[in-house]
């Protein structure tokens, strides 16, 4: 039909379709469908239309999920049932009440989810649920496991295999495309594979679409990935974790992130890519994803609990989340400040070279070669000398280098200071809002140019930063929210936030 239902199976039947009224299908009944000829069955909700110009009577129409799902050419003959409730729904009620379920329970909820039994509205129950009666370290390292086990696994033949993710939350945080080529110029292997974004401006994936290629198959991605010691594409090709991304499609619009989950989620798909070893990136600030120290602290337990569980080898940092890393927000300007960085360019952002030595120095001492607190300098050599461009350099181009540079938007507006003092405060959930109301990820060239950072001076009447659009409306869109709020609070220099930082 050219509907995207984004990952659920949906079907579409006329009113007066024969099974419709002899069986007593109703709007957003399951019903489980199977195509003549084809093995594969799918399990869909049921919309009800109206009109014969979208389908008729006596035909099925299929969202785009639930077409590639099937499998089958259009004008197959496909036979309709009810579809019978998935045997898991009953633990599904059990965790509704705030019962705690045992690790076969959790393995046949998340096999259904992963074979798209559930409805939108029973995946939601799902997610509330394990959200609203916190799951204890056991039950995350059942779902954990469960969700691991539901995909695809992948198998390097060696160790380590090293990676870097961070839990999110913080706008131009690209330090995942400077890790990878000095941690690969070290010789040790990082295929990273890494998501495009839901509700951030931009994703690693859409900022390394700006220079190369990112939706590889995996027989490209793991030759890359040999031949180079490291990579830098998008994860979906490789079908990992399938159930998180189907639990990802409500999470996101509910705004829920629950601890349980996010750990669930980021260990089951490193596990799943055959990581060994991994630096977690915990930022810590008034307006990121964890707003205090105690409350970092717990995460990092768990995250190390589960790691264990799984047998990934796991560190933990706590990293200042206070405001954007980098000067950019959006895929064109993250990836500019990306390249800066590794050009030694003097106009590249300090805090994203710092940070993400810090991190490849982090991931380097997994090296059994390395001693403890060798690494940052050793990932300090290999920025400065070159080695690192040399690499990703190599990356891009094995990748297949983009033939000419993304412009920025075409249209512009700059967001000045309303008072004279010290920057003491900077939204990052607030200005990762106006990026993507400016159209980023989906246009390259939107996003935010930030001129000022924490702790600088400024004069009423200064800009504060810049907004890209390539659009009218998006750019109207974005300068109705920037003056509601600028994002940026301006006062005494002893109103600074404390930075929380273990580096």
């Amino acid at each position: 039909m050219g509907i995207d239902t984004y990952r659920e199976n949906v079907v579409y039947l006329h009113r007066e379709c024969g099974v419709v009224r002899a069986e007593g299908f109703q709007a957003l009944a399951k019903v489980d469908l199977s195509a003549d000829g084809n093995e594969r069955s799918i399990s869909a909700v049921i919309n009800v239309v109206d009109d014969e110009r979208i389908v008729g009577p006596g035909e099925i129409g299929l969202s785009e999920q639930a077409f590639e799902q099937l499998g089958a050419p259009e004008g197959t003959a496909v036979a309709i049932a009810h579809a019978e409730p998935p045997a898991s729904i009953q633990s599904l009620r059990r965790k509704i009440g705030g019962e705690r379920l045992m690790r076969d329970e959790w393995f046949a909820m998340v096999r259904d989810i992963a074979q798209r039994r559930y409805s939108k509205v029973e995946l939601a129950a799902f997610v509330v649920a394990t959200s609203q009666f916190e799951l204890d370290r056991d039950e995350v390292a059942y779902l954990t496991e469960a969700m691991t086990d539901a995909g695809r696994k992948l198998d390097w033949h060696e160790r380590p295999v090293v990676d870097k993710h961070c839990i999110g939350g913080i706008p131009g945080n690209r330090t995942s495309m400077l890790v990878v080529p000095i941690v690969a110029a070290h010789g040790m292997l990082i295929p990273k594979t890494s998501s495009r974004a839901i509700t951030s401006p931009a994703g690693t994936a859409d900022t390394m679409e700006v220079l190369a290629q990112v939706d590889l198959d995996f027989a490209r991605l793991s030759e890359i990935a040999r031949s180079l010691r490291g990579c830098l594409a998008w994860g979906g090709v490789a079908q990992l974790s399938p159930a998180d991304d189907v639990l990802i499609s409500v999470e996101r619009p509910l705004a829920i992130d629950s601890p349980g989950q996010m750990v669930a989620s980021i260990l089951s798909k490193k596990c799943a890519a055959g990581s060994t070893h991994m630096v977690l990136d915990i930022p810590v600030g008034p307006t990121a994803k964890v707003r205090s120290m105690p409350e970092a602290q717990r995460l990092k337990k768990l995250f190390e609990y589960v790691a264990r569980h799984i047998g990934l080898m796991l560190e933990a940092v706590i990293t200042d989340g206070r405001q954007p890393i980098g000067n950019g927000i959006g895929p064109v300007l993250e990836a500019r400040d990306v390249m800066q960085v590794l050009n030694i360019d003097p106009a590249g952002p300090v805090d994203l070279r710092q940070k993400a030595l810090r991190l490849a120095g982090r991931v380097i001492e997994f090296d059994p070669d390395v001693r403890g607190g060798d690494g940052f300098p050793i990932a300090r050599d290999i920025l400065d000398s070159g080695r690192a461009l040399s690499k990703m350099n190599e990356i891009i181009d094995a990748q297949g280098r983009r033939p000419a540079p993304l412009p920025l938007g075409r249209l512009a507006l700059e967001v000045c200071a309303e008072a004279t003092g010290t920057v003491v405060g900077i939204d990052n959930l607030q200005l990762a809002t106006i990026a993507r109301l400016a159209g980023a990820p989906k246009v390259k060239g939107a996003g935010i140019d930030l001129f000022r950072k924490l702790g600088d001076q400024v004069r009423q009447g200064e800009p504060l930063y810049r907004v890209y659009a390539d659009y009218p409306a998006d750019l109207e869109f974005a300068t109705r929210l920037s003056k509601r709020s600028s994002g940026y609070s301006i006062g005494e220099a002893a109103a600074l936030p404390h930075a929380f930082v273990e580096f």
